[in-house]
């Protein structure tokens, strides 16, 4: 419908500065028509536009006239001509009209502003996944299958630690779909479940990876700083039931990721939000420093703790002091590079890459960003051997047997031996 058809005729009753509005409306509107076919333009189109109406009781939208084909004086001029009338304008069907959300304009935005990889980084992505896997699926596989062969009782860290085991392996599993799609070149062919899966996966892993971490951390600062008053706290059992209790409470936090839908359609390309959580909300922010800050400030704190009290009132050997900043030194190392880096540029991702004012350019940057520091996070499972090797003595003196011994031409390392391995539960070598 032509936008001067939407207004009644000037009458003898009309008020005045509403003739005068419709009077300059009909004179611009042969000069707008010839304008534009000679520029080969439509004339005319209609837009919603709310500053009109400020102030008006009934805030109805006024259709008013968006002058492209005529330099700023006369739009200037509608303005002045509406504004006396406002308030007295006719409500108009608005059929013709089409109103455009701001979300839908900020999806377009964020969508045409993400992360494009080229062919030789994607590349280098799914390398480093196939690379990790391998690394991740082999110590952990191995340290499974020494902990299931041990005999005797568990110590709690070997519990912890065969949880974080678990949690590893669970995580690694998801690397080479992970692998193919950038072998594909950042299109997602298996469908909205398996997109869905893949990130329950890796949060639920990476942060129960976390926790275990701080377990094993609160257990090595209670052995070292109190190890006779808590004889009675560090046993298998209450290792068990922490470690279930923590796996229900990720699993539970996790679970809403796989009823959200996390695919979306660009051209023939479809893409998994899920895997790099490139779904920029501001509530994420919460669950980020309520997963991440209570684990990481308990571990920081239990190992500054336990080399205050190695350094000034310990009367362990050298040898296991030494083993125990390794240990400590090993999961620190684990969190500065896996870990914290994500944790920062995720937040920053969130609260940078939805901001208006916040170019293209940088969009781009936040979300490579947050794609590189998500992939070091893979990292963890490749890294955690460390920490069996060094908090675990029977984990480390069977893979001497495995190693060392059969090199020398002692190849009697079986099941049966790894019950010689003798750990004190009131020594603290058997902590390190």
């Amino acid at each position: 419908m032509p936008f001067f058809s939407l207004f009644p005729k000037c009458t003898a009753y009309s008020d005045s500065s509403y003739c005068g509005a419709h009077k300059w409306l009909s004179e611009q509107k042969g000069m707008q028509k010839e304008r534009g076919e000679e520029r080969g333009y439509r004339t005319a189109f209609l837009v919603s536009d709310h500053q009109f109406f400020h102030g008006a009781a009934d805030k109805v939208p006024v259709l008013t006239l968006l002058h492209t084909q005529l330099p700023a004086p006369p739009l200037t001029a509608a303005h002045s001509a509406f504004k006396p009338f406002h308030q007295r304008a006719p409500k108009l069907k608005m059929e013709s009209a089409t109103t455009v959300e701001p979300s839908v304009l900020s999806n377009q935005s964020s969508e045409s502003c993400a992360a494009v990889e080229t062919t030789t980084e994607n590349q280098l992505f799914a390398w480093f996944y196939i690379v990790v896997f391998v690394l991740a699926l082999g110590g952990n596989g191995l340290a499974l299958w020494i902990f299931s062969h041990q005999r005797g009782v568990f110590s709690p860290a070997n519990v912890f630690l065969v949880h974080l085991a678990v949690a590893d392996l669970s995580y690694v599993i998801i690397l080479p779909l992970r692998a193919i799609y950038h072998f594909t070149g950042g299109h997602w062919p298996l469908g909205e479940v398996p997109c869905r899966v893949v990130g329950f996966l890796f949060y639920v892993n990476m942060y129960a990876s976390l926790y275990f971490l701080a377990c094993v951390a609160g257990d090595r600062y209670l052995a070292v700083v109190h190890a006779v008053k808590s004889m009675k706290l560090r046993q298998g059992r209450y290792a068990h039931i922490i470690s279930f209790s923590l796996w229900v409470l990720v699993t539970v936090s996790m679970a809403p990721l796989l009823v959200t839908h996390q695919t979306a359609q660009v051209g023939n390309t479809t893409m998994c939000l899920q895997l790099y959580r490139e779904k920029a909300s501001r509530k994420a922010l919460v669950s980020l420093a309520v997963a991440f800050t209570p684990p990481f400030l308990a571990t920081l704190s239990c190992y500054l703790l336990i080399i205050h009290s190695l350094h000034w009132g310990s009367r362990l050997e050298p040898a296991l002091k030494l083993r125990a900043l390794r240990t400590i030194g090993a999961v620190m190392l684990i969190y500065v590079v896996c870990f914290l880096p994500y944790h920062l540029s995720r937040a920053t991702f969130i609260l940078g890459y939805s901001h208006p004012d916040v170019s293209c350019q940088t969009r781009r940057a936040l979300s490579m960003a947050n794609r590189l520091t998500s992939s070091l996070t893979c990292l963890n499972g490749a890294m955690d051997p460390l920490v069996y090797l060094f908090g675990a003595e029977k984990f480390r003196s069977t893979l001497k047997r495995l190693f060392c011994e059969d090199k020398a031409g002692m190849s009697g390392a079986t099941s049966g031996d790894l019950k010689g391995t003798h750990e004190s539960s009131l020594s603290a070598k058997s902590e390190f």
